[in-house]
């Protein structure tokens, strides 16, 4: 083999690694966007949820106007998306949920403060 195939050889060998790390990279950080997009779906469920609470009558298994007693269902505090943790008081609720992706060493966390009327979400991590 020739000088000039070996170098071909070379420069291809290292084209295609740094294809192969870029594409890692890529995925990587399509998991953690999706991971957070899946939390801020979940969020806003739990939300409407316990907004959906508060304006029940307490005849119909509602708060009657409070969150007082509002807990997260069973079945939605651990999603595939992430673990949610809910701090209840009577006019408001903060959700908490903790993604399954890691993103610069910490895992994904958002944060949710449900009011009657309106929920807001914050990254937190």
């Amino acid at each position: 083999m020739g000088q000039q195939q070996l170098l071909l050889i070379v420069l291809g060998v290292i084209v295609v690694g740094i294809a192969i790390v870029v594409g890692i990279n890529l995925f990587s950080a399509n998991a953690v966007s999706s991971n957070r997009d899946g939390i801020i779906a979940d969020l806003n469920n739990l939300g409407a949820m316990a907004q959906q609470y508060w304006r029940k009558p307490a005849a119909m298994g509602g708060g009657e106007r409070t969150f007082t007693g509002w807990t997260i269902p069973t079945h939605t505090d651990t999603t595939p998306n992430g673990v949610y943790v809910a701090t209840v008081s009577a006019q408001s609720i903060t959700i908490v949920g903790t993604g399954t992706e890691s993103y610069n060493g910490s895992k994904v966390v958002h944060t949710a403060t449900v009011s009657p009327f309106a929920t807001s979400i914050v990254q937190t991590h």
